[in-house]
Protein backbone atom coordinates (compact mmCIF):
# COMPACT_ATOMS: atom_id res chain seq x y z
CA UNK A 1 0.00 0.00 0.00
CA UNK A 2 1.33 3.17 -1.35
CA UNK A 3 1.41 5.93 1.58
CA UNK A 4 -0.62 8.63 -0.69
CA UNK A 5 -3.20 5.34 -0.67
CA UNK A 6 -6.28 4.76 1.50
CA UNK A 7 -5.29 3.42 5.02
CA UNK A 8 -8.89 3.12 6.21
CA UNK A 9 -8.58 -1.04 6.17
CA UNK A 10 -5.55 -0.60 8.39
CA UNK A 11 -5.08 -0.07 12.22
CA UNK A 12 -1.63 0.86 13.82
CA UNK A 13 -1.00 -0.49 16.65
CA UNK A 14 -0.23 1.71 19.85
CA UNK A 15 2.57 0.51 22.44
CA UNK A 16 2.95 3.12 25.35
CA UNK A 17 5.93 1.88 27.20
CA UNK A 18 8.40 2.59 30.28
CA UNK A 19 4.85 3.25 32.11
CA UNK A 20 5.00 3.14 36.09
CA UNK A 21 1.87 4.41 37.45
CA UNK A 22 -1.66 2.59 37.57
CA UNK A 23 -3.30 5.70 36.95
CA UNK A 24 -1.25 5.97 33.88
CA UNK A 25 -2.01 2.56 32.65
CA UNK A 26 -6.33 2.62 33.31
CA UNK A 27 -5.81 6.18 31.26
CA UNK A 28 -4.00 4.30 28.42
CA UNK A 29 -6.22 1.64 28.28
CA UNK A 30 -8.93 4.36 27.68
CA UNK A 31 -7.60 5.82 24.88
CA UNK A 32 -7.00 2.93 23.12
CA UNK A 33 -3.87 1.98 23.71
CA UNK A 34 -2.83 -1.93 22.38
CA UNK A 35 -0.15 -2.85 24.72
CA UNK A 36 1.62 -1.56 27.63
CA UNK A 37 5.25 -1.98 28.22
CA UNK A 38 7.08 -2.47 31.57
CA UNK A 39 10.52 -1.59 31.94
CA UNK A 40 13.25 -4.13 33.66
CA UNK A 41 16.43 -3.23 32.10
CA UNK A 42 18.51 -2.44 34.74
CA UNK A 43 19.76 1.28 34.90
CA UNK A 44 16.43 2.45 33.39
CA UNK A 45 14.60 5.78 35.44
CA UNK A 46 11.48 3.34 34.62
CA UNK A 47 12.80 0.37 36.07
CA UNK A 48 10.30 -1.64 37.45
CA UNK A 49 10.12 -4.74 40.25
CA UNK A 50 8.49 -7.46 39.31
CA UNK A 51 5.77 -6.64 41.96
CA UNK A 52 4.96 -3.04 40.50
CA UNK A 53 4.00 -4.45 37.41
CA UNK A 54 2.41 -7.19 38.69
CA UNK A 55 0.24 -4.64 40.33
CA UNK A 56 -0.39 -2.58 37.31
CA UNK A 57 -0.74 -5.74 35.01
CA UNK A 58 -3.89 -6.42 37.11
CA UNK A 59 -5.18 -2.89 35.90
CA UNK A 60 -5.24 -3.41 32.05
CA UNK A 61 -8.05 -3.68 30.19
CA UNK A 62 -9.28 -6.97 28.43
CA UNK A 63 -7.41 -7.16 25.04
CA UNK A 64 -4.76 -4.76 26.08
CA UNK A 65 -1.27 -6.64 25.99
CA UNK A 66 1.66 -6.59 28.80
CA UNK A 67 4.64 -6.26 27.49
CA UNK A 68 8.54 -6.60 29.56
CA UNK A 69 11.38 -5.11 28.44
CA UNK A 70 14.58 -6.37 29.20
CA UNK A 71 18.57 -5.76 28.18
CA UNK A 72 20.77 -8.09 28.77
CA UNK A 73 19.11 -9.74 32.36
CA UNK A 74 19.78 -12.46 33.73
CA UNK A 75 17.76 -15.30 33.05
CA UNK A 76 16.58 -15.95 36.12
CA UNK A 77 15.23 -12.43 36.39
CA UNK A 78 13.59 -12.52 33.29
CA UNK A 79 12.48 -15.86 34.20
CA UNK A 80 10.87 -14.33 37.90
CA UNK A 81 9.12 -11.65 35.78
CA UNK A 82 7.37 -14.46 33.36
CA UNK A 83 6.20 -15.70 36.71
CA UNK A 84 4.49 -12.52 38.33
CA UNK A 85 3.76 -10.62 35.38
CA UNK A 86 2.74 -12.86 32.93
CA UNK A 87 3.38 -10.92 30.21
CA UNK A 88 2.30 -11.14 26.68
CA UNK A 89 5.17 -9.93 25.03
CA UNK A 90 8.90 -9.90 25.60
CA UNK A 91 11.06 -7.27 24.42
CA UNK A 92 14.85 -7.75 24.13
CA UNK A 93 17.29 -4.63 23.37
CA UNK A 94 20.18 -6.17 24.57
CA UNK A 95 23.06 -8.57 22.95
CA UNK A 96 20.27 -11.79 23.60
CA UNK A 97 20.65 -14.05 20.92
CA UNK A 98 17.60 -15.94 19.72
CA UNK A 99 18.26 -19.03 22.03
CA UNK A 100 17.67 -17.06 24.68
CA UNK A 101 14.83 -14.89 23.86
CA UNK A 102 12.95 -18.21 23.06
CA UNK A 103 13.52 -19.78 25.82
CA UNK A 104 11.35 -18.58 28.04
CA UNK A 105 7.81 -19.55 26.11
CA UNK A 106 6.71 -16.30 25.48
CA UNK A 107 6.42 -14.30 22.55
CA UNK A 108 9.18 -12.18 21.98
CA UNK A 109 10.23 -9.11 20.10
CA UNK A 110 13.73 -7.88 19.18
CA UNK A 111 14.93 -4.47 19.05
CA UNK A 112 17.23 -3.50 16.40
CA UNK A 113 19.44 -0.08 17.46
CA UNK A 114 19.41 1.86 14.47
CA UNK A 115 21.71 4.63 16.16
CA UNK A 116 24.88 4.13 14.75
CA UNK A 117 24.49 5.83 11.25
CA UNK A 118 27.69 3.07 9.78
CA UNK A 119 25.24 0.13 11.21
CA UNK A 120 23.87 -1.68 8.07
CA UNK A 121 20.77 -3.82 8.82
CA UNK A 122 19.80 -6.05 6.03
CA UNK A 123 16.22 -6.99 5.76
CA UNK A 124 17.55 -10.44 5.10
CA UNK A 125 19.92 -10.90 7.91
CA UNK A 126 17.39 -10.42 10.86
CA UNK A 127 14.88 -13.40 10.18
CA UNK A 128 17.99 -15.22 9.79
CA UNK A 129 19.57 -14.13 13.17
CA UNK A 130 16.28 -14.10 15.03
CA UNK A 131 13.99 -17.03 13.27
CA UNK A 132 11.59 -17.53 16.26
CA UNK A 133 11.25 -13.41 16.76
CA UNK A 134 7.31 -12.63 16.31
CA UNK A 135 8.51 -9.16 15.16
CA UNK A 136 11.01 -6.62 15.23
CA UNK A 137 11.47 -3.03 16.80
CA UNK A 138 13.31 -0.29 15.14
CA UNK A 139 14.83 2.34 18.04
CA UNK A 140 17.11 4.93 17.75
CA UNK A 141 19.54 3.71 20.77
CA UNK A 142 22.92 3.08 20.07
CA UNK A 143 24.06 -0.73 20.34
CA UNK A 144 24.52 -1.14 23.90
CA UNK A 145 22.30 1.81 24.70
CA UNK A 146 19.11 1.80 26.51
CA UNK A 147 15.84 3.16 24.70
CA UNK A 148 13.35 6.02 25.52
CA UNK A 149 16.37 8.79 24.57
CA UNK A 150 13.42 11.15 22.89
CA UNK A 151 15.96 10.75 19.79
CA UNK A 152 14.61 9.85 16.32
CA UNK A 153 16.49 8.04 13.38
CA UNK A 154 16.61 8.60 9.81
CA UNK A 155 13.80 6.71 8.64
CA UNK A 156 15.23 5.86 5.44
CA UNK A 157 17.56 3.54 6.71
CA UNK A 158 15.26 0.91 7.79
CA UNK A 159 14.95 -2.31 5.61
CA UNK A 160 13.04 -1.75 2.55
CA UNK A 161 11.23 -5.32 2.88
CA UNK A 162 10.30 -7.76 5.89
CA UNK A 163 8.50 -10.45 6.64
CA UNK A 164 7.67 -10.37 9.96
CA UNK A 165 5.51 -7.40 11.37
CA UNK A 166 7.72 -4.21 12.84
CA UNK A 167 7.30 -1.90 15.42
CA UNK A 168 8.55 2.03 14.83
CA UNK A 169 10.35 3.88 18.14
CA UNK A 170 12.70 6.08 18.68
CA UNK A 171 11.40 9.83 19.49
CA UNK A 172 8.26 9.55 17.88
CA UNK A 173 5.76 12.16 19.22
CA UNK A 174 2.10 13.59 18.76
CA UNK A 175 4.43 15.93 16.19
CA UNK A 176 5.57 13.52 14.16
CA UNK A 177 3.98 10.44 14.61
CA UNK A 178 1.34 11.23 11.75
CA UNK A 179 4.50 11.67 9.44
CA UNK A 180 6.13 8.48 10.45
CA UNK A 181 3.22 6.16 9.77
CA UNK A 182 2.76 7.55 6.23
CA UNK A 183 6.35 7.46 5.36
CA UNK A 184 6.91 3.82 7.23
CA UNK A 185 3.73 2.13 7.20
CA UNK A 186 4.59 0.13 10.30
CA UNK A 187 2.61 -2.78 12.16
CA UNK A 188 3.02 -0.45 15.36
CA UNK A 189 4.45 2.52 17.04
CA UNK A 190 6.44 2.54 20.43
CA UNK A 191 6.18 5.49 22.29
CA UNK A 192 7.76 6.46 25.80
CA UNK A 193 9.52 9.67 26.65
CA UNK A 194 7.00 11.16 23.58
CA UNK A 195 4.33 11.66 26.34
CA UNK A 196 5.96 11.88 29.13
CA UNK A 197 6.64 15.30 31.66
CA UNK A 198 9.28 13.36 33.24
CA UNK A 199 10.74 10.22 32.82
CA UNK A 200 8.29 7.33 34.20
CA UNK A 201 5.67 9.88 34.57
CA UNK A 202 2.87 10.01 31.53
CA UNK A 203 1.04 13.01 30.94
CA UNK A 204 -2.51 12.39 29.85
CA UNK A 205 -2.64 15.09 27.04
CA UNK A 206 0.15 13.58 25.20
CA UNK A 207 -1.01 10.64 25.54
CA UNK A 208 -4.70 11.27 24.43
CA UNK A 209 -2.90 13.64 21.35
CA UNK A 210 -0.76 10.52 20.11
CA UNK A 211 -3.45 8.70 20.20
CA UNK A 212 -5.62 10.52 17.67
CA UNK A 213 -2.57 11.40 15.79
CA UNK A 214 -2.27 7.69 14.66
CA UNK A 215 -5.95 7.21 14.00
CA UNK A 216 -5.49 10.38 11.65
CA UNK A 217 -3.09 8.92 10.04
CA UNK A 218 -4.83 5.67 9.63
CA UNK A 219 -7.68 7.16 8.02
CA UNK A 220 -5.82 9.44 5.76
CA UNK A 221 -6.71 9.21 2.00
CA UNK A 222 -4.59 12.03 0.44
Amino acid sequence: MSASGNRLLFRTRVKFCGLTRLGDVRLACELGADAIGFVFAHGSPRQLEPEEARAMRIALAPLVDAVALFMDNPADEVREVVRQVRPSLLQFHGSEDDAFCRSFGVPYLKAVAMGDETQATPATALPAQFPAAAGFLFDSHRRGGSGGSGHTFDWARLPAAMDKPFVLAGGITADNVFDAILAVQPWGVDVSSGIESAPGIKDGDKMRRFVEEVRRADCYSG
